[in-house]
């Protein structure tokens, strides 16, 4: 068994074999059993925070940075939020748990400069550090910590929406200075001369010329507000340009450029199928060129071989030719006599030895073929009677 100690500003848990649930100590001693139980220690000092938030559009749409001093620290007063803090953060280091609740700062008091006016933070501070301070507290004590105090430390910004701010209030300033200290000058100056009619005189000029003095410097106010009001006005002309270039240019912008991209790419893929189509038909038309002249080649060689064959055999290759044509021809020539036989039933030439009928027509057509020899023989010089006896 071991006995341990810790100041007031730390806590130990104890957990493991003997509790249910965790044993916390706030400040104080416990013995526990090491190997069976195990003792953690969590520190409950107090930390300050400086909460930085950076060019936050507010109500008006005017940008504006914050930065806020908070001091937070866990609640070992009450078990239920010791043992939430337990729950969150047991384990982990300083730094780890200064930065979870940094963020959390950081978010509320961003999310409240939005949902108000430049005036209202910069004129009413007090209320804006009740807004963070309850909202924060809120937030924190789910994870068992307490806000013990939060400020603003500084308000500033960039485009100059302050300056103008204080600038035009020091100009009513002094105007109601300037007022009051004519308008007293000019009581007096009447109470002094009000005994006699000379001094009714210089009251009527003194009351004229502090008039004038009067006029004159609520002139010089005017100037200077109007003066304030077209730097506000410049401000926010700015603002609203910027606000114009995110909203509408830069859009703009991107969708030219997306149009352009898609224009290009279609080009380029337009392009790509005319480069591959005039690829197919250049590839197509070596192909059949090439076919043309293989079957050229090929043709041009059995003209040489028949050319070769014909020189080499001669009347053979004539009487060989003819004899094949021979039945085409001879029913070429039957062709004209078949069809003069429809409507025909008798056909004589007279004579006791004359056919008649089909028997006529054949005699004839044979008649015909007997006389192609000598036909043959008149065009080509060839005896086709003497070549077909040689064979």
């Amino acid at each position: 068994m071991s006995f341990m100690t810790c100041g007031p500003n730390e806590a130990m848990v104890v957990s493991g074999c003997f509790h249910r649930r965790p044993l916390l100590v706030p400040g104080g001693r416990v013995f526990y059993l090491p190997g069976l139980q195990t003792l953690q220690k969590l520190s409950l000092s107090t930390m300050t925070f400086q909460v930085e938030t950076s060019n936050v559009y507010t109500k008006k749409g005017v940008q504006i940075s914050v930065t806020g001093i908070a001091q937070l620290k866990i609640d070992g007063q009450k078990e239920d939020m010791l043992a939430k803090a337990c729950q969150q953060f047991l384990g982990k280091r300083e730094r780890e748990i200064h930065n979870i609740a940094l963020q959390t700062l950081s978010g509320h008091q961003r999310a409240i400069m939005g949902n108000l006016t430049v005036e209202e933070i910069y004129q009413d501070r007090e209320s804006f550090n009740k807004h963070v301070f309850e909202t924060a507290s809120a937030d924190l004590a789910s994870m068992g910590m307490v806000v013990i105090s939060y400020t603003i430390h500084e308000i500033h910004d960039s485009c100059g929406y302050l300056k103008a701010l204080g600038e035009s209030r020091t100009a009513e300033v002094r105007r109601d200075a300037r007022m009051g200290e004519a308008q007293a000058t000019m009581e007096s100056g009447i109470k002094a001369s009000s005994n006699s009619f000379w001094s009714d005189i210089n009251y009527s000029n003194t009351a004229a010329i502090q008039r004038q003095k009067i006029v004159a410097e609520e002139t010089k106010v005017k100037e200077i507000e109007r003066h304030q009001q077209i730097q506000i006005q410049e401000q926010e002309i700015l603002r609203k340009q910027k606000e114009l270039d995110a909203k509408v240019k830069q859009p703009a912008l991107a969708e030219k450029y997306k149009k352009e991209q898609l224009a290009q790419g279609a080009a380029m893929m337009i392009q790509n199928e005319a480069e591959a189509e005039a690829t197919s038909i250049r590839f197509k038309g070596e192909a059949e060129a090439a076919a043309i002249s293989a079957k050229a080649k090929a043709e041009a060689e059995q003209m040489r071989l028949k050319a070769e064959a014909w020189q080499q055999y001669q009347d053979a290759a004539l009487v060989d030719m003819v004899l094949q044509a021979l039945p085409q021809m001879v029913a070429e020539v039957a062709t004209p006599l078949t069809q003069s036989t429809k409507g025909i039933k008798l056909v004589s030439c007279g004579g006791d030895n004359a056919h008649v009928g089909a028997s006529k027509l054949t005699g004839e057509v044979l008649d015909i073929v007997e006389r192609l020899p000598q036909v043959v023989n008149n065009m080509t010089g060839v005896d086709l009677s003497k070549a077909i006896s040689k064979r």
